[in-house]
């Protein structure tokens, strides 16, 4: 891991992002990029890209470049190469196309999470990059002193397509020394036995060079409940899935389950896209 972004609207909710990035870019000597985005009204924007300076526009920008320098003055973030970005565009597309254009590895991003949504950059933006993201996307909903994942969930039906995202999620577990714990969520629609269960983790696990880790499987009446059930009975320091996107979560991951995770789960939440 070399490049952290993290978007900020200046919110409490993106401090608490920055923060975790923070200490995330310290522990692996990674540099980090700060992008605050302004998503201008439509007509303004097409003016804007035309070439034409909307003083206004051009003010908001200088003011918004200076509270990124004034950022970057914080402790938290003394001994980390930081870059400061300011630009006009809409935010999900310009989260996307800065992280493709600068090769970042991560993206952490803040949110209220199930209380609503205020700041530009969460509520929907947030639940658009976590469903799509070609890159790992962290979601934090909380002030977190000492980041850590020692205790880490990571529920999934452990099908022959998530190898290659979950390689990705051992690296980030391999970071932090994390314990991984594998687990299958039981429904009534998606019901195995305990021992087909075990068998289809033991398989899939044989592939990967993994520190620490557990197999479990969860009884439950649906996949969001019993990921955030589970998560709390372990108190976990942190939840991973892996995402197909706009297609939802593989096999027994449908509809708006990251988004409704991201929302109700009061722990940081990690996704990889399949």
């Amino acid at each position: 891991m070399k490049r952290i972004l993290v978007p900020t609207d200046f919110s409490v909710h993106a401090e608490y992002a920055l923060k975790v990035a923070a200490q995330i870019a310290k522990k692996t000597n990674s540099e980090l990029f700060i992008l605050n985005l302004l998503d201008l009204p439509s007509h303004m924007n097409d003016a804007v890209s035309s070439g034409v300076n909307i003083p206004e526009v051009m003010l908001f920008l200088q003011k918004t470049n200076d509270k990124l320098e004034d950022l970057k003055l914080e402790d938290y973030l003394q001994g980390i190469k930081v870059t400061t970005t300011a630009k006009i565009e809409k935010a999900y597309e310009g989260i996307a196309t800065f992280s493709k254009e600068h090769n970042v590895d991560l993206i952490v991003m803040g949110s209220h999470g199930s209380s609503g949504y205020q700041e530009v950059l969460i509520g929907s933006n947030t639940e658009k990059v976590v469903r799509s993201s070609e890159i790992p996307v962290l979601v934090i909903k909380n002030e977190i002193e000492t980041f850590k994942a020692e205790n880490f969930v990571f529920a999934s039906d452990f099908s022959a397509e998530i190898k290659k995202p979950f390689q990705k999620l051992v690296e980030f577990a391999n970071i932090f020394n994390a314990n991984l714990d594998l687990v299958m969520i039981n429904t009534p629609n998606s019901f195995k036995a305990n021992s087909v269960a075990e068998s289809i983790m033991t398989e899939f696990i044989k592939d990967f060079n993994i520190y620490k880790y557990s197999l479990n499987i969860y009884n439950d009446n649906n996949v969001e409940k019993g990921i955030l059930n589970y998560a709390n009975k372990v108190n976990a320091d942190l939840i991973g899935m892996c995402t197909h996107g706009r297609t939802g979560f593989a096999h027994f991951f449908n509809g708006s389950i990251s988004e409704d995770l991201v929302n109700h789960a009061i722990r940081p939440v990690i996704t990889f896209k399949i």
